[in-house]
């Protein structure tokens, strides 16, 4: 089920997310708890003439673990290069990576949670000594060969950081977990992108979409980008208020940022007369795969307390009862 909440990397061919992205701090908005504690390490690294430590980013995705890497990489004064974990497949691809890398710069792994173990053991000696150890041939004829590579700086990304082996974890001097935005945050982002897309939109427009987004700048943009749409079919110059409702209304994204799969959750939640329910069992019932579920459905329903975790599965909280008007004991099925 595709939905305009998903929170994907655009693959449109204006590349509107990357043609957005911030390059500079002052241009970054949110996340002003790591912002200021990365620019103190980031002075402290060049003042030292030192390449900075290794950093680990995690938490839902859209949340900008990217981009913080590629202003990093801005201050720095250095090269980024950016790959996936599902990417490095064998012990060759990461090690033709690591030999091509420069004095000071910085690789970006995304979803670093998905390498496998083979490939963390070539990244352990890489992130601590700058070195690689390579194994060539086998048996008693196999030999070790070591190669000093410059000193780099890893950045990696995860939106399952409870996925990362604790040796590959406590290899990264620096843990920033990303926080979800608030709608002031997201309502300045969408102006921000407005006057990039020389378009105008109304303050309370602005802060309509924010309100709708999921505290997620991807999705604010994305329904910005949808809400766009609908106001030049309409030949509308400025994006007001009553367009943008309409727009998110057509869309299907409600009040709170809920798309009709959210529903679907909190109400099969909601009758299972407050027993909990595994992940498996929930999949099967909304068919939808048990990651989509995990990474992208659960993180802003548990972080707005709509939904709990317990050892034996999810329950509905108050508040879900509350948002379907229904009562915690409700003894009838809600499909």
């Amino acid at each position: 089920m595709e939905r305009i909440v998903e929170i994907e990397k655009f693959s449109d061919e204006g590349g509107f997310e990357s043609s957005l992205r911030p390059s500079r701090w002052d241009e970054y908005i949110g996340q002003e708890k790591i912002k200021k504690n990365l620019q103190v390490f980031i002075k402290a690294s060049k003042k030292r003439e030192e390449a900075l430590d290794h950093i680990l980013f995690f938490g839902p995705p859209g949340l900008g673990k990217t981009t913080l890497a590629h202003i990093i990489a801005q201050e720095m004064q250095s090269n980024i290069k950016i790959t996936a974990a599902p990417m490095i497949e064998k012990s060759g691809d990461l090690a033709a990576i690591l030999t091509n890398l420069e004095e000071g710069d910085i690789l970006f792994i995304d979803e670093i949670h998905r390498l496998s173990p083979a490939i963390e053991e070539i990244l352990y000696p890489a992130m601590e000594d700058f070195r690689l150890d390579i194994i060539i041939g086998s048996g008693p004829a196999a030999q070790t060969i070591k190669i000093d590579i410059p000193r780099f700086t890893l950045i990696g990304a995860t939106t399952r950081a409870g996925m990362l082996s604790n040796p590959l974890r406590d290899r990264f001097g620096m843990h920033f977990r990303m926080q979800f935005y608030s709608p002031n945050e997201l309502a300045k982002i969408i102006s921000n992108a407005c006057l990039k897309l020389n378009k105008t939109i109304e303050e309370d427009a602005a802060l309509e979409i924010a309100k709708r987004s999921r505290g997620t700048p991807r999705v604010a943009l994305r329904l910005l980008k949808r809400v766009r749409d609908f106001a030049e079919v309409e030949n509308e110059d400025i994006i007001k208020i009553d367009r943008t409702k309409i727009a998110l209304n057509e869309l299907g994204v409600n009040e709170k940022g809920f798309d009709e799969l959210d529903i679907k959750l909190l109400k099969l939640l909601a009758s299972s007369k407050g027993r909990p329910l595994g992940l498996s069992t929930i999949a099967a019932a909304l068919s939808e795969d048990e990651g989509t579920i995990e990474d992208v459905i659960e993180p802003y329903l548990l972080a707005n307390g709509y939904i709990e975790r317990t050892a034996r599965g999810r329950v509905a909280t108050i508040k879900t009862y509350e948002l379907l008007k229904l009562s915690p004991k409700i003894q009838d099925t809600l499909f």
